[in-house]
């Protein structure tokens, strides 16, 4: 680790919110446009952290302790994950897009002592096997609610603070075989995410951002969300993306940070608003999350927005690189320069370095790196190796020291911005009596970007319907991981390592 970044975690503040409410007590902190769009400032948030820090105490929570979180964007969202920032506990953020069976085998895995949810997955909590966490209700009345903290006094309590490697959360990323893998976001890491990206992307204090990018993915806490609250800037809390919110909030509001997927921006572009819609106050507005189709460039170009893509995943940021406003036409679909604190190198298979023009796996490395899986030592020692993180994509470096992200090694699908690893859909699909193999593949699509395609093998004189397979998958599987089509087939091609050959399945059925 260099000098650099030896005095950046050692300047580390695990307490930042604390400071900044006494450095800028009257900015504001967040719009909660779920609830009118009333503004709260810095100094109100942080006295409404200390009474559910408080809340969370007097219930047993201590240092190291999981507050697991099932909920769609609301405030009290990063109410709790600052609150776990006075406690050096972990917020464990669930997806709520998954089906309770995932669910369940993610709070088995994080074991949180406190379950804050909303009134809509109550049937999911009461069918948890014993020992439960404690409920904490988001939505509803009661002692057992969010609302009790209300009882206790807007001060910070007197605990020891968290150590810069403490983790503070835990975010889930797909695996590749089974469970997702809890990466696991320390202190330090989210610190320097916020930093490298104020001083790199030149945000403002003055900047005001849309939220509505989930908050149980690190895009919607990292992106723009905790480096604006790092920074005194402001942020506009949204339930979800919305067309017409979004357009709403851009006439009502100085808004000039926008983050999304591109489906999201896609869904803009097409929008009768689009045209109209006030843009140009945008100064950063960045696509990430998956590949984004060159048509959707060019609608914000030509409403003359600097509009760019960016590369980040969850265990690295996920800010890494920035691509100045005069390069991203002339450099089309680069991510452009590292950032200030983070350390870019792409290898060939030997582990060289590559020249400028030779494609390679791109690696990490800098104080904005998770510190590891959850209880996944193996893989952690897989993907962190000598400090570098082996990112698993395809990239390919210019001569101006540019960066492209070509391709991913990895077999993920990335359809709408999330992931979906084919290994997991297949080991469900592959359940069903009437497959003998299934194999799925991600396939383009206008609105997704890309979506899975399975293909079927039936067991001899079976057969199968694709209504059928969705049948059985949607009790299972996050409708997002569902196959889009289904073509069966009487066998499917093997590498000479005996492998299923995706691309050639790809080949074989270009229109199926």
């Amino acid at each position: 680790m260099g000098a650099g970044h030896m005095m950046l975690q050692q300047q580390t503040e695990t307490r930042w919110l604390r400071r900044r409410a006494r450095l800028s007590p009257q900015r504001i902190a967040l719009y909660d446009a779920i609830d009118g769009g009333e503004p709260l400032n810095f100094r109100g948030f942080y006295q409404r952290v200390c009474q559910v820090a408080r809340l969370l105490h007097e219930r047993g929570v201590k240092r190291g302790d999981r507050v697991a979180v099932l909920a769609q964007n609301r405030l009290d969202y990063l109410v709790l994950l600052f609150a776990c920032a006075e406690l050096a506990a972990i917020l464990q953020t669930l997806n709520w897009r998954l089906t309770p069976r995932e669910l369940q085998a993610l709070i088995a895995d994080g074991e949180p002592s406190i379950l804050a949810l909303e009134s809509e997955w109550q049937a999911l909590y009461d069918e948890l096997p014993s020992p439960r966490p404690q409920p904490l209700w988001l939505d509803r009345p009661g002692s057992d609610s969010i609302d009790a903290s209300t009882q206790y006094p807007a001060k910070p309590l007197d605990l020891p603070p968290p150590r810069p490697e403490d983790p503070w959360v835990i975010c889930y990323t797909g695996g590749t075989t089974g469970l997702p893998k809890g990466a696991l976001l320390t202190h330090r890491s989210i610190h320097a995410n916020a930093v490298n990206t104020i001083v790199s992307w030149g945000l403002r204090a003055d900047d005001i951002a849309i939220l509505n990018a989930p908050l149980f993915h690190t895009g919607g806490l990292n992106v723009f969300t905790t480096p604006l609250m790092y920074l005194g800037g402001a942020s506009i809390i949204c339930r979800r993306f919305d067309v017409d919110q979004v357009f709403d909030l851009l006439g009502r509001h100085k808004v000039s940070l926008f983050f999304g997927v591109p489906t999201m921006f896609q869904a803009l572009a097409s929008h009768p608003r689009f045209a109209q819609a006030p843009l140009a106050r945008l100064r950063v507005c960045i696509s990430g999350g998956a590949p984004c189709p060159e048509p959707i460039y060019q609608a914000y170009w030509a409403r003359g927005v600097a509009f760019r893509s960016g590369y980040g995943l969850t265990e690295a940021g996920p800010n890494n690189f920035w691509l100045p406003d005069a390069d991203i036409q002339r450099k089309r679909g680069a991510v452009g320069q590292p950032l200030m604190h983070v350390q870019t190198k792409i290898v060939d298979a030997a582990g060289q370095a590559c020249k400028p023009g030779e494609v390679g796996e791109l690696l990490l490395r800098g104080p904005h790196l998770f510190a590891g899986y959850w209880r996944r030592p193996e893989q952690t020692a897989a993907c962190l190796r000598a400090g570098w993180l082996h990112t698993g994509d395809l990239a390919v470096c210019d001569e101006d020291g540019d960066t492209s992200i070509v391709g991913r090694s990895k077999e993920v699908i990335i359809s709408g911005g999330e992931n979906i690893y084919p290994a997991e859909v297949e080991s469900v699909l592959a359940g069903h009596p009437a497959i003998a193999e299934v194999c799925l593949v991600g396939v383009p699509d206008p609105k997704w970007g890309e979506v899975g395609r399975a293909f079927v093998v039936c067991h001899k004189n079976g057969s199968l319907s694709q209504e059928e397979l969705l049948a059985w998958g949607r009790e299972r599987l996050a409708k997002y991981k569902l196959p889009r089509s289904m073509v069966v087939v009487d066998c499917l091609p093997r590498t000479g390592a005996g492998k299923i050959d995706k691309r050639a399945l790809k080949s074989l059925y270009p229109h199926a």
